[in-house]
């Protein structure tokens, strides 16, 4: 069973899809965030990506002032903002902005990955960046220790997360602060061992902080749930073909639907790209979506789940949002 103390967000990367204008993928997060509300979700997440055809979500800042608008309650984050793209004074300028519009339900999760290609690394500045020297920075703004007086004063801690690999796990046990891990550090579909002791060494090496007085560690990967096991894998395959074709053809295209997807040619490398990502996710029916998710918090320690979670169809995901709700809610009240 489920922990029931264990937190349930969504991460909402405004996929695009084959046919829509970027502008539906925006739209679409905002309805999103708007249900997740109405369905009990602790946090809806957004991230930053920059020239992807497939991705819409390239302002998290500008995009969180609009979903503030749209709700009331549910916490809103960006997962992350990518912190070599931006000096630390101006993302501390703009979160602190979006407290005031938003007292309470602000968080900020940094990352440091670079531009998807060269061409955008070269239009976003990139240079070679001490990201625990910016991320102390950017904490010492939104603090109020750093030399320069924040405005707007944000209207209460916007508290900070992590999103970690390797050297991001080592950075964020120094400065105190929780880590968001996805990918090859939960092990799913593979050896769980190295992801295991890497988020034990982060616990090992934890300073706490003001914010952060024991280390916390949040789990994100794609989960759908649907009536049945082949429902459910069908609402993978969009996304995980559009992984496959990223790492063969170098472009991550706009969502297709299932029937597309089924009916396109592959290449064998792809083929086993698209085992890879779908092995990777946690999908299924109800029971089956409980019981892997059990293990993976049970393995992890993970204080919460956000949920990754896309594919073409929009009702079938906002059901698999519901379902996955009515899950948690039924495990809080056993």
């Amino acid at each position: 069973m489920i922990d029931p103390e264990l937190q349930l967000s969504l991460l909402d990367r405004s996929r695009t899809r084959i046919g829509e204008p970027d502008a539906s993928a925006l739209a679409g997060t905002i309805d999103r965030a708007g249900s997740a509300e109405r369905l009990g979700f602790s946090r809806f997440w957004v991230a930053e990506h920059h020239g992807v055809p497939g991705v819409a979500g390239a302002a998290p800042a500008v995009l969180l002032a609009a979903l503030a608008g749209r709700t009331s309650t549910i916490r809103l984050g960006a997962a992350g903002v990518m912190l070599p793209h931006h000096q630390p004074l101006v993302v501390a300028e703009q979160f602190a902005t979006l407290s005031a519009l938003a007292p309470g339900r602000v968080d900020l999760g940094l990352g440091r990955s670079p531009g998807f290609t060269a061409p955008v690394r070269r239009a976003l500045r990139e240079t070679e960046p001490d990201f625990a020297a910016d991320l102390a920075e950017l904490r010492g703004f939104l603090t109020g220790t750093a030399e320069i007086t924040l405005r707007p004063q944000p209207a209460g801690p916007v508290p900070l997360y992590v999103l970690a690999t390797g050297r991001g796990l080592q950075v964020a046990a120094e400065l105190g602060l929780p880590v968001v891990v996805g990918g090859p550090l939960l092990g799913i579909g593979g050896d769980p061992q190295p992801g295991l002791d890497a988020l034990a060494g982060y616990r090992r090496a934890f300073r706490p902080s003001a914010q952060q007085p024991q280390p916390r560690v949040a789990v994100s990967l794609d989960v759908l749930v649907a009536d049945t096991a082949a429902e459910a894998a069908d609402l993978l395959l969009p996304e995980a073909w559009a992984m496959a074709q990223a790492r063969t053809t170098g472009t991550f295209p706009p969502l297709e639907p299932v029937a597309g997807v089924r009916a396109a040619a592959r290449t064998p490398r792809q083929q086993q790209y698209l085992e890879q990502t779908a092995a990777a996710a946690v999908a299924g029916t109800p029971a089956q979506v409980e019981r892997r998710l059990a293990e993976l918090v049970d393995r992890t320690g993970a204080a919460e789940l956000v949920a990754s979670s896309s594919t073409h169809d929009r009702a079938a995901l906002a059901a698999s949002d519901a379902a996955l709700a009515a899950l948690f809610a039924r495990t809080s009240v056993a």
